[in-house]
């Protein structure tokens, strides 16, 4: 990789913006990271984002957006592989990230959920995308065992929410998920995941929670 300054354009709360910076660390590459506001973007960013979305890298005069993308350059410009060299097992761990979006997108619809109905509704579709992975996991403690990989970092932010879900009292997801569970607190215990996020995220999480008008949002305004 040539010598050329990274910077990730980053907002406190998205995850997938988390998936790029467990990658960073976890390869050691140096970068800026500056946060937006995405409620009030800068003019500057709406110049550089075709989707409005972050996270975004600069990689000198050149503008990657989507998280995947950004991981994957990543992946094949710095040492240190994330992905299997087998093509078989580096196709499944693709197709897993995919899921892992596919499970954000569940909790987006959990904590959005307009009524009692809804949120039984889509906490039923937020468990079975659980579950799949379920199925999918070995004795751990990662996705593959021992080694970490980009599927990895796409699965911790997953497990964040649910942290704070739980701590301002939604039930427990992961009831009867045993490898699932294991591998949470896996994920939960690596130095890059721990720093992947800013000081003071949980509450940061809470309050925005809090604005939603949904059971979600109600449990997060009586846990103040």
């Amino acid at each position: 990789m040539s010598e050329q300054r990274l910077q990730l354009i980053s907002h406190d709360l998205c995850p997938y913006v988390q998936r790029a910076m467990i990658t960073l660390t976890e390869k050691g590459v140096g970068h800026e990271c500056i946060y937006i506001d995405l409620a009030n973007k800068p003019d500057w960013f709406r110049a550089i984002s075709p989707l409005g979305r972050v996270p975004v890298l600069r990689v000198g005069d050149a503008v990657l957006f989507e998280s995947a993308v950004i991981c994957e350059y990543l992946e094949e410009t710095t040492p240190g592989r994330m992905h299997p060299e087998d093509p078989v097992a580096r196709a499944v761990h693709r197709a897993w990230i995919e899921h892992a979006s596919a499970t954000l997108a569940a909790i987006a619809g959990l904590y959005g959920a307009p009524d009692a109905e809804a949120h039984g509704a889509r906490r039923r579709t937020l468990q079975e995308r659980l579950a799949w992975l379920e199925r999918q996991l070995g004795e751990g403690p990662y996705f593959a065992g021992e080694p970490f990989h980009l599927v990895d970092a796409a699965w911790a932010p997953v497990f964040r929410y649910l942290d704070t879900f739980e701590a301002i009292g939604e039930p427990a997801l992961l009831d009867g998920l045993e490898r699932v569970t294991t591998y949470r607190r896996a994920l939960a215990a690596r130095p890059s995941v721990r720093t992947a996020v800013p000081e003071g995220y949980p509450e940061r999480l809470r309050l925005f929670l809090a604005r939603r008008e949904s059971p979600l949002g109600a449990l997060a305004r009586a846990a103040a």
